[in-house]
């Protein structure tokens, strides 16, 4: 399993920098598809995968994306409120076939997913994108990474002891801190470049730690969703790690963090 999982971390690794670094369509093509893959898995937990709600869903976030593509951002207010008003109405004309409960999850699954994740997107089309977009994976990665390391060396306090049991409070500041390291070091070397970045030092590593923090707390959520639900792994798509879902849990949340971050600090 240990084989199988680092296997595939290189692997993921790999694709990572050569799309990241590439940017452009390719990275909104493949992010793109990895949120409705996402989104598919996480409807697959609440089982309305394959229902109208779901296709739905599917459709508000191709849609979203188009709009994304061509710069009118300003119609995703609309977007969501005709996706709403869409499984409402649905919601209405087959009653009592569906619950209101899986009228919420459709709804949400498009904002927790596929909305989240276009940010990695979003954050490589900023001024400085090119360097800026890899905080995103320094403060995800890194902080799952330094949290694990201070966690079993240090790890005593619980930091939820029902929802996940190992993960201490000693690790989550641990994993914090690494990733503003990491964000300070990666501006030591790069921050020259980005000329949009006032204080890259300060941007980077203030904006990782921000985003380490928010991205224990979006791979805690995803884990509470699984629990809520009774399963393990949200997919097999990755041996080693699980589903889309299972990978990139954290960066859900980093990614909009980053983006906002640096929005604010530079």
């Amino acid at each position: 399993m240990f084989t199988t999982r680092l296997i595939s971390g290189v692997i993921l690794l790999i694709l990572a920098i050569f799309i990241a670094g590439y940017g452009g369509a390719v990275l909104f093509v493949t992010t793109g598809l990895i949120s409705l893959i996402g989104l598919y898995e996480l409807y697959r937990v609440l089982n309305i995968e394959r229902t109208p709600l779901a296709f739905i869903g599917y459709g508000a976030s191709v849609f979203y994306y188009g709009l994304l593509w061509i710069h009118a951002e300003e119609y995703v207010t609309l977007m969501a409120i005709g996706a709403l008003m869409l499984l409402m109405s649905l919601y209405v004309f087959a009653f009592p076939k569906y619950k209101t409960e899986q009228i919420t999850a459709a709804f949400f699954g498009v904002f927790y997913v596929s909305m989240m994740l276009s940010y990695l997107y979003q954050v490589r089309q900023m001024p400085d994108g090119k360097y800026l977009v890899w905080l995103i994976f320094l403060s995800s990665w890194g902080c799952d990474t330094c949290a694990y390391c201070v966690g079993m060396l240090f790890g005593h306090h619980r930091l939820t002891p029902v929802l996940s049991p190992k993960k201490s409070v000693e690790g989550a500041i641990g994993g914090a801190a690494g990733a503003g390291i990491l964000g300070c070091v990666y501006a030591l070397f790069l921050g020259r470049r980005m000329a949009n970045v006032g204080n890259p030092m300060v941007a980077c590593a203030a904006a990782c730690v921000i985003a380490a923090v928010i991205s224990q707390i979006g791979d805690l959520a995803a884990s509470a969703i699984k629990r809520n639900h009774q399963v393990k792994d949200y997919g097999n798509l990755i041996p080693g790690h699980g589903g889309i879902l299972d990978r990139f849990d954290s960066m859900l949340f980093t990614a909009p963090a980053i983006y906002f971050a640096i929005t604010f600090l530079r």
